[in-house]
């Protein structure tokens, strides 16, 4: 199981503000586990829908062994 981190982007500053983390529970590397945990990520910080493409995670931790 990993943690990974989930971060609120300000595309004006670029600037990532991190609001909380995702866990990763599974096992072996699948086709969409990075897109999963986005929207697992999106679907738990996002204030409204719009404030969902603000919420970014973090790459090296969603993929690495």
């Amino acid at each position: 199981m990993r943690a990974v981190t989930v971060y609120r982007m300000d595309y004006g500053r670029k600037i990532k503000d991190p609001v909380g983390v995702v866990l990763e529970q599974r096992k072996t590397e699948r086709t969409n586990n990075y897109n999963d945990l986005l929207r697992l990520a999106q679907r738990l910080f996002a204030l409204d829908t719009a404030d969902a493409v603000n919420i970014v995670i973090d790459v090296r931790q969603a993929r690495q062994e």
